[in-house]
């Protein structure tokens, strides 16, 4: 029995397909490529865009890494888990890495720590984010904000990354990345009541 006849047994009835398509796909299929790409380029270039709002042009090169990534890992594709949730796991791996490279290599804005107010006047950001009427509003607030500030704000609320987790992904400390978060919020808050 050849690997793929093997995994097909072993997968579910929604997964066979899956299996049909990534054999058919390792064995250079130009339809069945095709095939792929059209079946899961929607649901991870919405995954990504979510996530890199309103970085476009980063969503696009990161739904090529994502293809890429996945194209040189198809073959170890095992049919645990939907093709799809396969492949959402590697866009979740990409935009973190995303956040990491560009935190790391963006110029931190400097001497805004007079624009920090107590913590109990920050806007609910999760609230905000989440609502489908304000993202328009979200975007435009976002795109105005120094790119640090925009990343962070995304990394910790979109993507729900805890303080602990950006500074050791980032190789800054707690306290810095505090900082900026405080700063962020605080420009955030005073664009989106300028953008009502």
């Amino acid at each position: 029995m050849g690997q793929q006849e093997q995994m097909l047994e072993e997968a579910g009835p929604n997964s066979a397909d899956d299996v049909k398509l990534v054999a058919d796909v390792l064995s250079k299929d130009r339809k069945a490529t095709a095939e792929f790409v059209s079946r899961y380029a929607d649901c991870v270039y919405s995954y990504v865009r979510r996530r890199v709002m309103p970085n476009s042009a980063a969503a696009d090169d990161l739904i090529q890494e994502i293809f890429l990534a996945a194209w040189k890992n198809l073959g170890g594709y095992r049919a645990d888990a939907p093709l799809r949730h396969w492949l959402l796991g590697i866009a979740r791996h990409k935009v973190d890495d995303y956040y990491r490279k560009r935190l790391y290599e963006v110029d931190w804005p400097e001497g805004d720590d007079e624009l920090v107010q107590e913590p109990m006047v920050i806007p609910r950001f999760e609230e905000q984010l989440d609502s489908i009427s304000r993202d328009q509003r979200i975007h435009r607030v976002l795109a105005g904000l120094p790119e640090a500030y925009s990343l962070a704000l995304l990394w910790r609320y979109v993507e729900s990354r805890s303080l602990r987790e950006m500074a050791q992904l980032t190789g800054k400390t707690e306290k810095a990345m505090e900082r900026l978060l405080a700063r962020a919020r605080e420009h955030f808050r005073r664009s989106w009541i300028h953008a009502a």
